[in-house]
This record gives C-alpha cells, structure tokens and sequence, in this order.
C-alpha cells in the first residue's frame, strides 16, 4: 500500500490524490516534492558519507550536475541537526550500525523538504531499544517539521503510544482511529489468536498468555 502511495508501483485499483491532484499525472519531480520515502532495503552505495547519503535528498532542486547551493546545505544541516546526528556525518555509510544508517535515511528524506514522508516498516533489523528510539524521534519530528509520517509497523505496543493515529489493516478489514479510541472499541482484543497473545486493557499493550 505505502508503495503505491508515493508511486513506487503501480496501484492495484482505486485512485491516489495528492493535495487534490491525482498521482499518476504528477510529474517524477512534482511527487519528489510532495513525498519522501524511506524503503526498507534501501539501494544505496554503502562507500558514500553520511553527508554524501542525507545530500541526495536535495536532488529533486539541484541542477543537472547535482550542485549544492548554500539553500540546499542549509536543508542538509538542518537534517543532519534535527535528527542529532552531527558526530557521524563524515563516517561512510558501511561503517554505521543498522540504527545510524536509519537516522542517516530519516534525515536525507527530512533534507528532501516534503509535507508527506512514508517510511516502510522503519524499525526492521532494530533492537528493541532503537525501535523505540526511531518511532520517538519520528513523533519528535512529525511536532518539530510539521510534517505528516507514515509508516508502516508491526511494532503495535510501540505505535499505540506514539502515534496519533492508526490504520490497522486486516484481511478484508481496514479500521482506523486514534489509539484510545481503537482501544475503547475493542478493536485489539481478536487480532491475534487467545491461545497465545492477548491485549491488556489496564497496560493498553500486548501480553503473552502464561
């Protein structure tokens, strides 16, 4: 779904707008200035920087030979401040851990300056203190920006207590709501199977049944 929503693919049916725009007539360089997307397995060249990585986000304004114009550093900058990662910014990209090279990719699609940024599954490969630490920062910037995220998660505990609001997709059952409404409604209680999982209305989290 998040792929066909900033064009990554085709849409399968139905129609995406943008801004009252439909997607399929938007430009590659009108999309690239209304969506950021941060993809779960991400093809980039691990010998680039940090600098050199959160600097392709400005492709969309640079021009044809890729020049950075002081407007453009500035945006890098800023993105490399917001998501604090200054002290790894001339490191190259092979030597980060998994969770540096996902706050590398947040703050290239930040330097991109879009309204929307749709990350795909954001905490894979993260334990489970840096998936914390990323769905927090997401929620920091989504204040600081005034951006919109979305994201997809499996990390349901984490996005119930961080996120404003949920989709919650299941086969043939789409349900959206903040989550003390989702909650109010007993929406979590049949998600998973009793025998195993079960959600804990005095925690508002996920249990495994003991």
């Amino acid at each position: 779904m998040l792929r066909s929503l900033s064009g990554v693919q085709e849409i399968l049916n139905g129609e995406v707008f943008i801004n009252g725009s439909p997607l399929k007539k938007l430009s590659s360089q009108q999309l690239a200035e209304q969506i950021s997307v941060v993809l779960t397995e991400q093809p980039i060249s691990k010998n680039l920087s940090v600098f050199e990585l959160i600097a392709l986000g400005r492709q969309p304004y640079t021009n044809w030979i890729g020049t950075l114009s002081s407007n453009d550093i500035g945006h890098i900058k800023q993105a490399i401040k917001l998501v604090d990662i200054e002290s790894i910014q001339y490191k190259k990209c092979y030597e980060l851990s998994d969770g540096q090279l996902q706050k590398a990719l947040i703050a290239r699609a930040l330097a991109q300056d879009t309204p929307l940024v749709i990350l795909d599954e954001p905490t894979t490969h993260l334990d489970i203190y840096h998936q914390a630490y990323v769905l927090k920062l997401l929620k920091s910037l989504s204040l600081q920006t005034k951006k919109s995220i979305l994201f997809s998660t499996h990390e349901i505990n984490l996005a119930l207590q961080l996120c404003d609001r949920i989709i919650l997709m299941e086969k043939n059952k789409v349900t959206i709501g903040n989550p003390s409404e989702l909650i109010e409604n007993d929406v979590f209680s049949n998600l998973f199977p009793s025998d195993l999982i079960v959600f804990d209305k005095t925690s508002n989290s996920f249990k495994i049944k003991t």
